[in-house]
């Protein structure tokens, strides 16, 4: 069992979603926790949820991206607390679309916080995890790190890794007896803003976002995003509580690496039928073919 009661617990992209849920929750259950965002005013909201829960969080903007500044935040909060037990490489970002559209600076960014996010805060705390006796890595993928959807290419891209990562440094803990246990967790269809926060992305950096992207945002959000938060976020400290190197949040991420188990050459052509079912409907009885290629809204996490 890896309990949560009185333990050092880091959370990155803890300004919105599932990573100010698992905050909450892990205060709760009485653990003291370090928060970090870029969002400085979700993260302030977030901490002052904690404190109301009588935590009294360690917070700090982050980007989880510059390596330095993790590595330096790492140091911050070891010394601020005297001690790290547990991270939740949470932070995410949506993004990435069709490959023969999809720019490189946008695979630059998506990779930057999905895949290298999770290696800096994996590295930069792990030493401080070995040094408590009683560590635990928590690292946030997706049911697009279990299922591969085309029009996603680096948001699956930078999921697929970090399960990759994170079973292969599970395998390596076990090997040189350290304790520090270490979970994946692949989120389904949770509630947050992380689909309309790529649209705001796209129009801040000057591109122009058309109807039937905010059509797809919109029937992906209301449709598909539907466990609340806090329940995923209960699911997964039961999990990291029960000592799970695997966490499953939501029916469809079940199903998914079910289908994907059982029917590993079909469960691409499946996925493939389902796209354009669901461009169909958002271009408003246009041909699927006559639509933008471009980034559909992946499953929730950060």
């Amino acid at each position: 069992m890896s309990g949560v009661r009185g333990k050092v617990a880091v959370v990155t992209g803890a300004g919105s979603g599932i990573g100010r849920a698992l905050a909450l929750e892990l205060a709760r259950r009485g653990a003291r926790v370090a928060l970090s965002d870029v969002d400085e005013a979700g993260l302030a909201g977030t901490a002052d949820r904690t404190r109301a829960l009588r935590a009294q969080p360690h917070s700090a903007r982050l980007d989880v991206a510059d390596r330095a500044a993790v590595e330096a935040y790492a140091e911050t909060v070891a010394g601020h607390f005297g001690v790290v037990h547990q991270v939740y490489n949470n932070a995410g970002v949506a993004g990435g679309g069709a490959v023969l559209e999809t720019e490189w600076a946008e695979y630059d960014r998506v990779l930057s916080v999905n895949l290298f996010g999770v290696l800096h805060g994996t590295k930069a705390f792990l030493p401080h995890l070995v040094a408590s006796g009683d560590g635990h890595v928590v690292n946030v993928s997706s049911l697009n790190g279990i299922l591969g959807q085309g029009r996603m290419t680096a948001y699956c891209t930078s999921k697929f890794a970090v399960r990759g990562f994170t079973e292969s440094l599970r395998a390596e803990l076990l090997a040189a007896g350290h304790p520090v246990r270490v979970s994946v967790v692949h989120p389904g269809g949770v509630r947050t803003n992380i689909a309309t926060a790529a649209l705001e992305h796209a129009r801040a950096s000057g591109r122009e976002v058309t109807p039937d992207e905010e059509a797809r945002t919109r029937l992906y959000t209301e449709k598909l995003l539907r466990m609340p938060a806090e329940q995923a976020a209960r699911i997964v400290v039961d999990g990291v509580e029960a000592g799970r190197p695997r966490i499953l949040v939501g029916t469809d991420a079940r199903v998914a690496d079910l289908l994907v188990r059982l029917a590993p050459r079909l469960y691409p052509v499946l996925a493939a039928r389902a796209e354009r079912r669901f461009a169909g409907r958002t271009a408003q009885g246009r041909p699927a073919s006559g639509t933008r290629a471009t980034s559909a809204p992946p499953p929730a996490d950060g």
